[in-house]
């Protein structure tokens, strides 16, 4: 198989000799080497001292916290539970920051229940590899000005993804860090609902800027997004909180626009915001359209006259405010250290 390095030494009952896979990634390379270890072991002796080094034919994943130097502002949009509507917050604000002008990605963090693939019109979508650098990357596919990646392009829709944490995390890593992201000014992270083993590997592997946290008004949600908050501002993760989301803030008619129907209570995001010392960067209306714009793939940003396209775009607009205040006081995230 052409899998050994013409570099075997045998010298009386020691040996070494040297390995090579495709990729640095190989899923197989530990595994590989513990076999040779012990088909050595089995056929010579088990006295023989073996000495495996391995190398791929192409080149290495950039160390952290290097590992996408060309991102300017990595952007987590989290929320404490789901249903909360954070897959749409976090598309709608990816297209309004490209329609601002900005070079913008959108990684769809939810291993398990991917959405991003039908808010953006791509299920069909089948991103393809190119070497770059000496490196085969996944090229995103890109919608409305954003570059996108979701594990949905990778598996049937229909399929549950039935895998382990560590299954979920590696996956994650590969489409951070072997993909070809390239320059952007934001990179937007649209995380799985809650606090879990994709949160830890996020924050693990990438500097994240700042967080946008999102809720509906209702007590249960706010309970939950606190959760949220806190595990941004645990001294050991120490992410900056950009501001609060209330989504789902009131129903507006179709036919009556002047009309506010509060659903699921009044002014809750506010009052947590308040509460916690964080801005609350935009108060999202339900509209009919929202969701119809959602499951046809035209996110409501697209649409500038829109009253959520207006509240979409005005989130946009604090977000980068926000942002750059943060750049502008704060030292820039350190990735958590892994223990």
């Amino acid at each position: 198989m052409n899998m050994v390095e013409d570099d075997l030494r045998i010298a009386g009952m020691s040996v070494s000799f040297t390995l090579i896979f495709d990729k640095p990634t190989d899923p197989f390379m530990r595994s590989m080497v513990k076999a040779c270890e012990a088909a050595i072991h089995a056929y010579v002796s088990r006295d023989v001292e073996v000495e495996i080094k391995t190398k791929s034919l192409q080149a290495p994943r950039p160390e952290l916290p290097d590992l996408l130097p060309g991102v300017r502002n990595i952007i987590a949009v989290s929320s404490g539970k789901g249903g909360v509507g954070k897959s749409t917050v976090a598309a709608n604000l990816a297209v309004a920051l490209a329609a601002m002008g900005h070079r913008v990605g959108l990684l769809d963090c939810d291993i398990f229940g991917p959405s991003v693939p039908k808010m953006f019109r791509m299920e069909d979508a089948r991103p393809y590899s190119e070497n770059v650098d000496g490196r085969d990357l996944i090229v995103p596919a890109e919608q409305y000005g954003v570059k996108v990646l979701s594990i949905g392009f990778f598996v049937s829709p229909e399929q549950a993804t039935l895998w382990r944490g560590g299954m979920a995390c590696n996956a994650l890593k590969q489409l951070i860090g072997d993909a070809h992201w390239g320059d952007l000014d934001y990179f937007i992270l649209d995380t799985p609902p809650g606090t879990s083993d994709i949160h830890l590997t996020l924050v693990q592997t990438l500097p994240i800027t700042g967080a946008v946290i999102v809720s509906t008004p209702q007590q249960v949600a706010l309970a939950d997004a606190r959760k949220g908050i806190n595990m941004y501002q645990n001294e050991k993760v120490a992410v900056p909180i950009l501001g609060l989301v209330e989504n789902m803030a009131w129903f507006t008619p179709a036919q009556h626009p002047d009309e506010r129907y509060y659903l699921f209570g009044r002014e809750g995001v506010r009052q947590l915001a308040e509460e916690m010392n964080v801005p609350l960067l935009a108060q999202i209306p339900v509209v009919e359209d929202i969701c119809e714009q959602g499951d046809s793939g035209a996110p409501a940003a697209l649409d500038a006259a829109s009253p959520t396209g207006i509240a979409f775009r005005q989130l946009a607009a604090r977000v980068v405010t926000a942002t750059d205040r943060r750049n502008a006081e704060q030292e820039a995230t350190k990735i958590v250290a892994v223990k």
